[in-house]
C-alpha cells in the first residue's frame, strides 16, 4: 500500500471587501465563485478567477447571518435579521425575490439536494420548510425551546437535523413532519450542525468548545473532539467523509481525521474569531470567513492521495485528553478509499460521456433555475403594478365624486 502523501493545507487568496464580521461562506458548485455574508447587511460574489471584480449585493435590511449556493449553482439564498430570506441570481444584476420567511432573525437556510425545497431556522424556535419555486410555505416544525441556529438536510432529503440554544440536535422526519430524537450531550448552545456526506452520521459544534459526531441511525455518539479553547462556530465534512473542518472563536480552523479520530492541522489566519468555514463541492478548497472582515480561501492538499486505500480499522482514541470511541468507517459511513485500480476499469469513453452528460443536464437545472427566479421577480413586478393601477383607479374615482358632489 502506497503511504498518503499529506501536504499541509495552504492559503490561496484571501478576500477584502466586506465592512463587518463575514458570518457565513460557500462556493457554487464548479468553484467558479464564492459566496459570503455579513453583520455589513451585505452579501459578496467573489469571482475565483484572478482580477475578476466582485459582486456586492444589497437588499437586505440589517446583518446577513447564512448564504447559500443552490446544487447547480444558478441561485444564491440568503437569510437576514431584518426576517427575510433572499433568494439572488448570482450575475451582475444581482436580482432577488425576497419572502418574510419568520417571525424573528432567519439564522440558517440550507436547498435540499435536488434544489427543490429550501430549510430555514430562526430565533423565532422554528424550522420551516418552502418551495424554492414561488417560495410557497410548507411546513414548520417547532419543538426547539430557543433561538434555533441551523438546519441541514439530509443527502435523501428525508431527514432534517437543527441544533438549538437549547442545547440540543434534533432529528426531524420530513414527512411525518416528527422529532424522531433529540441528541442532549452537548453542555452549550449549538451553534452548527451538518450531515456527513453519508448521511449516517451528523457533526455539531457547540459553545461549550466541543465537536459531536452521532450515528442517526442507532442514536449515539460517535466521536468527541476538544480541540478548541474556545466556541466552535462552524464546521463542514469534506466529500469523502473522511475530514472534518472546524472554525472557532480562538480564531483558528482545525481539521479533524475522522479515520483515525485525531487533530490533523490547526491554521492560523484571521484575526480573531473564526466564524464560518466550508469546503468546496470537490474537496478541493475550503473557504473561511471571520470576524476581521476577511474571507480566505485555503487549498485542501492534504487529501490528494486519496485514491490509496485505507484498511477498516477501529480506534478507541483520545483527542487532547477527551475520550471518545471511533466506529469503523463502514459502520458510520466513513468511506474506504477508492483503490487505484477500480477507476482504471472505466474506459475513457464511459468517463467522457458521463462528463458529457452530466455537463448537460447541469446546464438545464440551471436554465429553470434562472427561469424559475425571474418568472418570480416578474411576479413580483406585475404586483406592485396591480397595486399602483388600483390606486390610480380609486383616485380617479375620488376625484369623479369630487367633481359629481
Amino acid at each position: 500500500m502506497a503511504a498518503l502523501c499529506e501536504e499541509d493545507p495552504s492559503l490561496e487568496k484571501h478576500f477584502k471587501g466586506h465592512r463587518d464580521a463575514v458570518t457565513s461562506v460557500d462556493f457554487s458548485r464548479a468553484k467558479k465563485q464564492l459566496v459570503s455574508g455579513s453583520m455589513d447587511s451585505c452579501l459578496m460574489i467573489w469571482s475565483m478567477k484572478p482580477q475578476m471584480r466582485a459582486f456586492r449585493f444589497l437588499g437586505h435590511k440589517d446583518a446577513v447571518l447564512c448564504v447559500q449556493f443552490s446544487p447547480s449553482g444558478h441561485l444564491v439564498a440568503s437569510g437576514s435579521r431584518d426576517k427575510t430570506v433572499r433568494l439572488w441570481i448570482p450575475s451582475v444584476k444581482g436580482e432577488s425575490t425576497v419572502f418574510k420567511a419568520h417571525t424573528a432573525t432567519v439564522r440558517s437556510v440550507h436547498f435540499s439536494s435536488d434544489g427543490q425545497s429550501l430549510v430555514t431556522a430562526s430565533d423565532d424556535k422554528t424550522i420551516k420548510v418552502w418551495t424554492v419555486h414561488r417560495q410557497k410555505f410548507l411546513f414548520s416544525l417547532s419543538q426547539h425551546i430557543n433561538w434555533v441556529r441551523c438546519a441541514r438536510f439530509s443527502p435523501d432529503g428525508r431527514l432534517i437535523v437543527s441544533s438549538s440554544d437549547d442545547k440540543t440536535v434534533k432529528l426531524w422526519d420530513k414527512n411525518s413532519r416528527e422529532c424522531i430524537h433529540s441528541f442532549c450531550e452537548h453542555g452549550g448552545f449549538v451553534n452548527h450542525v451538518e450531515f456527513h456526506p453519508s448521511g449516517h452520521c451528523i457533526a455539531a459544534g457547540s459553545t461549550d468548545n466541543t465537536v459531536k459526531l452521532w450515528d442517526v441511525r442507532m442514536n449515539r455518539l460517535l466521536q468527541h473532539y476538544q480541540v478548541h479553547s474556545s466556541v466552535v462556530n462552524s464546521l463542514s465534512f469534506h466529500p469523502s467523509g473522511n475530514y472534518l473542518v472546524t472554525a472557532s472563536s480562538d480564531s483558528t480552523l482545525k481539521i479533524l481525521d475522522l479515520l483515525e479520530g485525531r487533530l490533523l492541522y490547526t491554521l492560523h489566519g484571521h484575526q480573531g474569531p473564526a466564524t464560518c468555514v466550508a469546503f468546496s463541492r470537490d474537496g478541493e478548497l475550503f473557504a473561511s470567513g471571520g470576524s476581521d472582515e476577511q474571507v480566505m480561501v485555503w487549498k485542501t492538499n492534504f487529501d490528494a492521495d486519496d485514491g490509496d486505500v485505507v484498511k477498516p480499522q477501529k480506534y478507541s482514541s483520545s483527542v487532547d485528553g477527551t475520550h471518545g470511541t471511533v466506529q469503523s468507517e463502514m459502520d458510520c459511513g466513513i468511506h474506504h478509499k477508492k483503490t487505484k485500480t477500480q477507476d482504471s476499469v472505466r474506459t475513457h469513453e464511459q468517463q467522457e460521456e458521463e462528463t458529457s452528460l452530466a455537463n448537460t443536464l447541469e446546464h438545464i437545472v440551471g436554465q429553470l433555475d434562472v427561469l424559475t427566479q425571474i418568472v418570480s421577480v416578474l411576479e413580483q413586478r406585475l404586483t406592485l403594478t396591480e397595486d399602483k393601477l388600483k390606486e390610480c383607479l380609486e383616485t380617479q374615482q375620488k376625484i369623479i365624486q369630487n367633481k359629481t358632489n
